[in-house]
């Protein structure tokens, strides 16, 4: 992999990290279709860990307001910290009983091409609901978006989408329901990371590290801006229709290609 390869993949997992449109989908698309090589399970952390200062980056405010408020014993605070700690638990348990079949998954192009067709159809059914009031995150409208969050790690399954729409459904208001969706993506992100550390091979040129980690975190800043700003105006739906013609062009050349 050369730093131009680098930069395409980074700026890959930038933008579909956080726009509802899949970035294990389309990561594993780029590798296949554009015959552009994945990089590694090491170079594939480096992405992921650059799109986390993203999400710290644009969410500093409310994630030094809620990291005060557990400190000062705030109940507010402690029940979204519980409650972002438990939603996290499924992902962690299913990654880890499930983390190999999982992968294997990423090479199948028609399971990648069907998982973006259904998180377009949720995206789709997300803008047949009204838009809520401030209702407050409760811990058991949380857990509920949190169970959701596990299905996103199958590849072609947008995360961010699946989260922010199931909080949606819930009763979230459109901000309550991107916010909590993105600081539940630091723990599961972060998580995630911490766990491949010790399989990854770190034998990747230091330049395609610096490149990989620095361009997804600048694109993945301007996606998640992008996207809290389609969510607030209720735009959202508006993907499902990209995540269809992206599943239809992926099974199209996979059966044109065989």
């Amino acid at each position: 992999m050369n730093s131009l390869e680098a930069s395409i993949l980074a700026v890959v997992q930038g933008l579909t990290e956080f726009l509802p449109v899949s970035s294990s989908g389309h990561l594993a698309l780029a590798s296949n279709l554009l015959d552009v090589p994945e990089g590694g399970l090491a170079f594939d952390i480096v992405l992921h860990l650059g799109t986390l200062v993203a999400v710290f980056v644009f969410y500093w405010k409310d994630i030094i307001a809620l990291l005060r408020g557990i400190i000062l014993r705030e109940k507010k605070s402690i029940v979204l910290g519980l409650t972002l700690a438990v939603g996290t638990i499924p992902v962690a348990i299913a990654g880890l009983l499930f983390g190999d079949f999982i992968e294997s998954l990423r090479s199948n192009m028609f399971f990648v091409s069907g998982a973006l067709a259904f998180t377009g159809a949720i995206l789709f059914f997300s803008g047949r609901v009204p838009s809520a009031g401030e209702s407050g995150i409760t811990f058991k409208r949380g857990v509920l978006v949190g169970l959701a969050q596990t299905l996103a790690i199958l590849p072609g399954i947008s995360r961010s989408g699946t989260t922010i729409c199931t909080g949606l459904f819930a009763g979230f208001s459109r901000e309550e329901a991107a916010r909590f969706s993105f600081l539940l993506a630091i723990p599961a992100i972060l998580g995630a990371a911490v766990k491949e550390l010790p399989s990854a091979n770190w034998s990747i040129p230091f330049g395609n590290i610096m490149t990989g980690f620095v361009v997804s975190a600048v694109v993945g800043f301007g996606a998640l801006s992008l996207l809290v700003k389609f969510v607030k105006q209720g735009k959202l739906s508006g993907f499902a229709w990209y995540c269809w013609i992206v599943a239809l062009a992926g099974l199209a050349f996979t059966v044109w290609g065989q």
